[in-house]
């Protein structure tokens, strides 16, 4: 890596697995802010902001132009051609699929019933990561991973009384691209600084990305905070959260530092009552509690083969 190139660089003194784990936990606070920026962005069916398409398209236009100057800053060199099918992978969840499936469901249904359900993705980031690289989680981490997803799947049920909405389907199809694509950016992020991956993930996506934003851009009035919300998503949830989340995949493993994102339908519950104004409740918090107590449980069980992350 060029000595002039930027690092997130957590305190020194700590192993790999705990500075993969405190940059996890950067990353998800990041994105935590993105469920409710996006539902401030889109505004919901009754009152209808920035199209879900545009957000998607937009947001990673944006992304990807920072990235341009990012990486002519640090001089990157051009990644191996053998590496784009997996940066074009982790394009396909977290460019296009998980931003478009959350944009499209929090338009139908609320960010605190989508923060829960999107609480399925610890799991199925591991299970992806399980089945692409061949490592052995123990018993007890699929079981705290089990009780985490089991955890958020009964809140979810009971706050929609049972019911499935349309806006399940849109977070479930999100949840399954993301985990997809964190697999793949951490599997780059074992060659690349980690910067860098979702910098030439966003580069390689402008062709797409940047003529739709244009096509897209709305022509009518919407308010102020629709743009707020937007460019959080750009910056933060599209760019640098990126820089700290890849980084902790691959320094801590994708299995073991992928359930840390157990707290980040909560820690978006929570961020949802100043922005949306939402109102939580103390079953919610119990909830919160609950689920932190799994994680913590979780990081102590065995991992064989996840020491230093997924094998390029």
């Amino acid at each position: 890596m060029p000595s002039s190139s930027a690092t997130v660089t957590p305190p020194t003194g700590l192993s790999d697995a705990a500075r993969g784990w405190l940059l996890g936990c950067l990353g998800v606070v990041i994105f935590a802010m993105t469920l409710p920026m996006t539902r401030l962005a889109v505004g919901d069916a009754s009152a209808p902001q920035l199209p879900p398409a545009f957000v998607t398209a937009g947001r990673a236009a944006v992304a990807g132009l920072l990235s341009v100057v990012y990486l002519l800053a640090v001089r990157a060199p051009r990644p191996a051609r053998a590496l784009w099918g997996t940066l074009a992978v982790s394009a396909l969840g977290t460019v296009v699929g998980f931003p478009l499936g959350l944009a499209l469901a929090v338009r139908e249904v609320p960010a605190m019933h989508a923060a829960v359900v999107t609480g399925v993705l610890p799991l199925a980031t591991a299970v992806i990561a399980a089945l692409a690289t061949r490592q052995r989680p123990s018993a007890g981490f699929w079981a705290c991973a089990l009780l985490g997803c089991g955890l958020v799947l009964a809140f979810a049920a009971w706050q929609g009384g049972g019911a499935l909405a349309v806006g399940d389907a849109w977070l479930l199809l999100a949840v399954g691209s993301a985990a997809m694509g964190y697999v793949a950016g951490a599997r780059a992020a074992a060659v690349l600084p980690a910067q860098q991956v979702i910098c030439w993930v966003l580069v390689g996506s402008l062709p797409l990305t940047a003529p739709l934003a244009l096509w897209l851009l709305p022509a009518g009035a919407v308010r102020p905070s629709a743009w707020l919300g937007f460019g959080y998503t750009a910056l933060f949830s599209m760019w640098l959260g990126f820089f700290a989340w890849y980084r902790g995949l691959a320094l801590g493993g994708v299995l073991r530092v992928s359930q840390v994102q157990l707290l980040q339908p909560f820690l978006a519950l929570l961020f949802a009552v100043p922005v949306l104004g939402e109102r939580l409740d103390p079953l919610t918090a119990g909830f919160s509690l609950a689920v932190i107590a799994v994680v913590f449980i979780g990081r102590r069980m065995p991992v064989r083969g996840a020491g230093r992350g997924v094998p390029a």
